[in-house]
């Protein structure tokens, strides 16, 4: 249950990006632009994390924190200090290690960058999402601009995007992201350091010896797993 939250909650940050810089005061359309130019001056980034993970239901919230770091072309790499996993995507394979439970869990990258584009310059912002409303807020005593937004087709993983932006430094410093059953991941970015011109190679991922490799096959309709010692 552990693993399936947190990969859930994985979802929530490529919106974000966490660097884009905003302009406010225009009109819908020309903040979208601003966004999706800005993102497309980043090669690279990375920052340290806090994330949370509240179910609605249960009411139960699982708490993570790290350092992640983004590429272009689909690459991102997460090192979560708590809980200790990793989650890695070279562009085309994404590998998510357990070394408590000695497993490593593979499935193609194709399938998260074709959902969530706009972190590997594919997708569009203004063609993909519709701002709901942006107001100003107070968060950790900084004064920020929330963006709630909401996809144009409806989405299992994505039901509604909030963006928390820093009105001096106009970075995102927090994205929340709501499912379709009202769970919510929330991460907060902090140390934010962009084009740091990170390798392409820090975005692969070597399986330690005696890690059970567990296969998740796109392309079946049960999800496909495939098991094996490596």
């Amino acid at each position: 249950m552990r693993r399936n939250s947190w990969v859930r909650g994985i979802a929530f940050f490529i919106f974000g990006l966490a660097c884009i810089p905003l302009v406010f005061g225009e009109t819908t359309p020309t903040v979208l632009t601003e966004i999706q130019n800005q993102y497309e001056k980043t090669t690279d980034l990375e920052a340290n994390f806090v994330q949370e993970y509240i179910g609605k239901v249960m009411q139960q919230s699982q708490k993570g924190e790290g350092k992640v770091f983004f590429k272009k072309k689909g690459m991102m790499r997460w090192d979560y200090r708590i809980p200790n996993q990793k989650l890695v995507s070279d562009g085309r394979t994404l590998w998510l290690y357990l070394p408590e439970e000695n497993q490593v869990f593979i499935s193609p990258a194709e399938k998260m960058i074709r959902e969530f584009g706009f972190l590997v310059g594919e997708g569009d912002l203004r063609r993909d999402f519709k701002i709901m409303n942006i107001h100003e807020s107070s968060l950790q005593k900084e004064e920020t601009i929330v963006i709630e937004m909401n996809p144009n087709e409806p989405q299992p993983v994505v039901s509604k995007l909030s963006l928390t932006v820093n009105k001096k430094t106009y970075f995102v410093t927090q994205v929340d992201v709501f499912d379709a059953l009202g769970n919510v991941t929330r991460t907060r970015f902090m140390n934010i350091k962009t084009n740091v011109n990170l390798p392409g190679s820090f975005f692969q991922f070597k399986i330690p010896p005696g890690t059970e490799i567990i296969r998740m096959k796109e392309s079946s309709a049960s999800g496909g797993i495939e098991s094996q010692k490596k």
